[in-house]
């Protein structure tokens, strides 16, 4: 019998095709895509349930996959493989145009894990994202259940609708990532660690804030604790935010053992337990912002950038 994944991501896999004053490019992503390529990267058994078209992209996006270790299983074949047309500006920040399918079965049949992951355009685009917060709702009793809104306003219907879904998820969720500009589009005008407060109310045990280079939040019903961001050179922000999620995962799954122990370690959390995750979380992601695209790093290279600061 093979062992039992870290974790299991529901969520699309697309190509982003890259504009900048030097051109255009296709490289393979997707929120959650990226996430379970930056749990694979680090050595942690991954897989990701998604939508990927028979064709040359799907191929790409199956062979990315698998070259850090991340099992794909079919959510269905669409017509042809999702695209996310991404435009990198002068300060390395990208905007998104997306042509894609999001039709799931029902139910969508997903491998048991520790943690079960989702977020981003399958958690707000129908009529997929009903059934993703389904599957998330079933997988509750075996798996911590984390979130990432990271919130595409061109699919989402509006700020209302999108709010619905955002906090129908929380609401199931024990981990839930969001970046300041989700939090400032969802809820204008209300402070992040306010909004982190109402999801924790609404029944999240962990809610983290990342805000680029002014950097992060994490909140739970005991602490509040914030983290400065690594300082580094930006060649682009594309993974950047999935990249800190899936290290903050990593560094998640190694709190306690079974789901019940865990679950409880990520809800009783204080400020001493939270920092070093935050941190690292931080230096992977300041790691994949100083490479071209979505590269994180691996176990590896995290271990060696610590060495580096600590002999600094």
């Amino acid at each position: 019998m093979s062992a039992p994944l870290d974790v299991v991501v529901l969520g699309e896999a697309l190509i982003d095709i890259v504009t900048t004053s030097a051109g255009a490019a296709e490289r393979p992503g997707g929120s959650p895509a990226n996430v379970a390529v930056a749990l694979g990267r680090l050595g942690r058994a991954a897989a990701l349930v998604a939508r990927v078209g028979d064709d040359e992209r799907g191929r790409v996006l199956e062979d990315w996959l698998s070259a850090s270790g991340v099992a794909l299983h079919s959510a269905g074949r669409p017509v042809r493989t999702a695209t996310a047309t991404a435009t990198i500006d002068a300060r390395g920040d990208a905007t998104y145009v997306f042509d894609i399918d999001w039709t799931l079965p029902a139910p969508v049949e997903v491998p048991t894990a520790r943690i079960f992951h989702t977020g981003s355009v399958a958690s707000t685009l129908a009529p997929g994202a009903d059934e993703v917060r389904a599957a998330a709702e079933r997988a509750r009793p075996t798996a911590l259940i984390s979130y990432d809104p990271n919130i595409r306003p061109a699919l989402t219907g509006g700020v209302a609708d999108a709010r619905a879904r955002v906090e129908a998820l929380v609401a199931v969720s024990d981990i839930v990532k969001a970046s300041a500009e989700d939090v400032a589009w969802l809820s204008a005008g209300v402070a992040a660690v306010d909004v982190a407060r109402e999801w924790i109310a609404l029944g999240a045990g962990l809610v983290v804030i990342t805000d680029g280079d002014a950097g992060s939040l994490a909140v739970t019903a005991r602490a509040s604790v914030e983290v400065p961001a690594v300082p580094t050179r930006v060649v682009d922000t594309v993974g950047a935010g999935d990249t800190f999620m899936g290290a903050l995962l990593d560094g998640v799954l190694n709190l306690a053992g079974d789901t019940a122990a865990l679950r409880e370690s990520v809800r009783s959390a204080n400020a001493d337990t939270l920092r070093p995750l935050l941190d690292r979380a931080a230096a992977a992601a300041a790691i994949t912002v100083g490479r071209e695209g979505m590269d994180p790093p691996t176990r590896d290279d995290l271990q060696r950038d610590a060495a580096v600061k600590e002999s600094a």
